[in-house]
């Protein structure tokens, strides 16, 4: 999850410049300004991309760095609405999800297969909606993908300019501004059916109004209806104590038939975006804007296939209801021929949860006996003590970055900055059995086993710099730092009211502290940390339509703090990029070449893995090592065919083994075990990710009219990093399983006339079940195996409970048709 890719995906150099240059005494800068008066090309030149992801605009065929670029003709080309859509045409990007806007973002296979647990560590991918940041610890955003003027991917560090969740690369979503023009919009209906599923559709528009010649506005509104393709069928579960792997009695079975239900796992999307533009005279302009969304998502999005395909056995209610706003402001100007940028921003996230627990509470019962613990008020055992956990988080996040840049036209030229970061993340997991004794709940939570109420605080603040100068016309030296500090702390209660758990909960209180509705504190954690991260680079042109580059940049992770005092604090990690690229354009830039070769050195990186107990432990790994290269190709072949292909190639592994002690904490791996080899490839890391399009038009009855192609294939990846099994551990590789290798392939066909468009699109055309994920709601040992069906003590037999490992597909086989209007 990485390269420029389709059609529109790249912009070229325009040619003549070298001509200019040898007939003349231009500077380098002046050279760069000529470039734009002297574009002539040829009817098949593939068309330009205007960039900002070096905080500048910029062509991006002269940016020397690795960036995919898809602009909004080619998101509509693509048929893409959402995250999962236009990533699979980003080679570079790998991703770990387990629904919607619950994902984990890899980029250049720099992933350590990290559970996402709101205790672990922070994002290796930042992710910006315009000029604010929007990652947080719950999960990737998955914004409703329309009016974007582009999507940018940039793999590699980019710890100078963005920071610290920017480890491993950046993902940016670059809205349409207003525009004081003219009036016009457009408006776009879709409907679609999903194969083992049910319909969907999409409805979108937006319109652009110039309020006077210096104010305009930009208003955008959406609704998406994702059809359900899961289904929850009927299904047995038995409650039975064991003691030493001897059934003891039977407690309880429970059957699922009130909650069968054929695709139950839709969701639904609407929002909008409100944003003014004030030009206040020739060199200031003042942008307010307002995003928001709210989803609503029912089931889960994994199926089990010991069940069977597409199906699973859900005894409780599984949702979610995930809403978040983005407030920002954009000041752009000028002091003296200096421009000024200042971007700051509020970001709140609401999410409410339900899940399902009865795998976890099922299989501890009949691995460990658990069931002895879940008793009444008279301390007799429960016949049906299920788990479901209703979850509620609270994000905020503020943000602020003022930058100063000089011409882009100097041979000299600078880009300094600051930035400010608060990101706050209230949790509360509550999970529950209906009837537990008040003897053993959590004091003030009825029904309550178990309890995070905690406080999650990340900061981040930095001054940065880059700059760049042209040492001839041909070579250009750049160097940047960003010197970082944060203060990273997690404060409250997490665990039981029991003495039986003596490492968590009421047993663990500190006196004289409190939070909210908490029963004590037992947690109070904080880290501080500060450093700095650097870039060098040095680019040659071969001409005014082909460069070479070399970069050497590093980035970075925060620390943070265990909730599990045993391990204690995790610390930053680190990442080095050694890096050779190209990009050229051939034959009048009918042709597009670009791609880059890069050595990755990943150090100490974090790693969250579940512990004693399912409870998450991050610690800090060995290192890693990715070698690797992506590449991109264009080629508009005549006016009316379009080729494209793009590739990357990771072998992305431990550079070290990887061992750790009896209780997990990584240690020499002499006396102590093995957990993974050297050499391993690291999960959710396909060694083979690659795409190709191929896109005719044609005139057709008086309509411009076209049909497409396009395939996407990832070769195979391990959904965990603990591979070997020993006396004391499982292999989470075994257990899980690998996920194999797929391809995927789209057509689409339509044709627009004026303002009005048609398009018949079908995705997955051949019902591909590719896995994107595979996991266990708890230890792997524990809820993957599964149980055999018994008899109990008390002689009555209890069925068979299958293996709990679910596998979360790609959509499959979806047909669609899109209807547009402009005006």
């Amino acid at each position: 999850m990485k390269t420029a890719l389709m059609s529109r995906f790249v912009g070229v150099a325009p040619a003549g410049v070298a001509m200019l240059l040898a007939s003349t005494c231009l500077t380098a800068g002046a050279a760069r300004a000529a470039e734009a008066s002297t574009d002539t090309v040829g009817p098949t030149a593939v068309g330009e991309v205007i960039v900002t992801a070096t905080k500048r605009a910029e062509n991006i065929q002269k940016v020397p760095m690795s960036i995919t670029a898809i602009d909004a003709r080619r998101l509509s080309e693509l048929n893409v609405t959402n995250f999962q859509d236009y990533v699979k045409f980003v080679p570079t990007i790998q991703y770990e999800t387990f629904a919607p806007s619950v994902t984990t973002i890899y980029m250049r296979g720099v992933a350590d297969g990290g559970n996402g647990n709101h205790s672990g560590p922070l994002p290796s991918v930042g992710a910006y909606l315009d000029e604010l940041p929007i990652t947080t610890i719950g999960g990737t955003i998955d914004v409703h993908v329309y009016d974007l003027a582009r999507v940018e991917v940039l793999p590699g560090p980019q710890g100078t300019l963005y920071g610290a969740s920017s480890e491993s690369g950046t993902l940016r979503l670059i809205t349409n501004t207003p525009d004081t023009s003219h009036l016009y919009g457009a408006l776009n209906a879709e409907g679609n059916w999903v194969d083992h599923g049910s319909e969907g559709y999409v409805v979108e528009g937006f319109v652009n109004v110039p309020v006077t010649d210096h104010i305009a506005v930009r208003l955008v509104a959406f609704d998406e209806r994702d059809a359900g393709f899961i289904d929850n069928v009927l299904g047995e579960r038995a409650f039975v104590e064991v003691s030493h792997g001897v059934p003891g009695p039977v407690d309880g079975i429970i059957n699922n038939a009130g909650r069968v239900k054929s695709n139950f796992n839709p969701v639904e999307t609407y929002g909008g975006r409100l944003a003014v533009k004030f030009d206040l005279g020739d060199n200031w302009t003042i942008t307010p804007q307002v995003i928001a969304q709210d989803m609503r998502a029912d089931g889960i999005f994994g199926f089990n296939p010991a069940i069977g395909d597409l199906k699973v056995n859900r005894f409780q209610p599984d949702s979610d209801h995930d809403r978040w706003v983005q407030a920002g402001l954009t000041i752009n100007g000028k002091i003296g021929k200096y421009d000024l940028t200042y971007a700051g921003g509020y970001f709140k996230r609401w999410i409410n949860s339900n899940s399902d627990y009865t795998d976890y509470s099922v299989a501890y019962d009949q691995a460990s006996g658990y069931g002895s613990y879940w008793t009444d008020a008279n301390g007799v055992p429960l016949s049906n003590p299920a788990q479901f956990i209703v979850g509620r988080d609270r994000f905020e996040k503020g943000s602020n970055e003022l930058r100063l840049a000089s011409p882009a036209t100097d041979r000299f030229r600078f880009l300094v900055g600051l930035f400010q970061e608060r990101q706050t993340h209230w949790i509360i997991q509550d999970y529950l059995i209906q009837g537990l004794g008040p003897q053993i709940s959590v004091p003030g939570w009825p029904h309550t086993w178990w309890l995070t109420d905690q406080d999650r605080v990340d900061s981040d603040r930095a001054v940065f710099g880059e700059v760049s100068f042209d040492v001839t016309p041909r070579l250009t030296i750049t160097a940047g730092a960003r010197y970082y500090g944060f203060t990273n702390s997690l404060y409250g209660f997490f665990g039981f009211n029991d003495p039986a758990f003596s490492s968590t909960g009421t047993s663990h209180c500190i006196a004289g502290l409190q939070f909210r509705d908490a029963p004590c504190v037992d947690l109070n954690g904080v880290l501080k940390g500060t450093g700095e991260t650097h870039k060098v680079n040095a680019t040659y042109h071969l001409d005014d339509t082909k460069l070479v580059y070399f970069t050497y940049s590093t980035g970075y992770r925060p620390g943070g703090f265990n909730r599990n005092s045993q391990f204690g604090a995790y610390n930053t990690d680190n990442l080095s990029n050694y890096e050779i690229g190209w990009k050229t354009s051939w034959f009048d830039r009918s042709l597009v070449w670009n791609g880059a070769a890069y050595y990755e050195d990943w150090s100490n990186f974090q790693f969250a893995y579940l512990g004693t107990n399912s409870l998450t432990v991050v610690v800090n790994a060995p290192s890693a090592r990715i070698l690797g290269v992506e590449s991109n190709v264009e080629w508009r072949a005549t006016e009316h065919l379009t080729l494209a292909a793009a590739m990357a190639y990771n072998d992305a592994v431990l550079a070290q083994d990887f061992c750790t002690d009896a209780h997990g904490t990584v240690a020499a791996c002499e006396g102590n075990f093995l957990r993974a080899p050297k050499g391993q490839q690291l999960p959710y890391t396909p060694k083979f990710n690659g795409n190709f399009t191929a896109r005719y038009t044609f005139p057709f009855m008086g309509w411009n009219a076209h049909a497409q192609v396009a395939v996407a294939y990832q070769s195979s990846r391990l959904p965990a990093v603990f591979s070997v099994a020993s006396d004391a551990f499982a292999s989470d590789v075994a257990n899980l399983g690998k996920m194999p290798g797929y391809a995927t392939v789209d057509f689409s066909i339509g044709a627009e006339h004026d303002k009005s468009s048609v398009e018949l699109f079908v995705k997955n055309a051949f019902d591909e079940r590719g896995q994107i994920n595979r996991y266990t709601p708890c230890t792997t040992s524990i809820c993957a195996p599964g149980y055999p069906a018994g008899v109990g003590s008390d002689g009555t037999p209890y069925p068979a409970t299958p293996p709990a490992v679910y596998v979360v597909p790609i959509q499959p086989l979806t047909i669609g048709i899109r209807l547009g209007q402009k005006f």
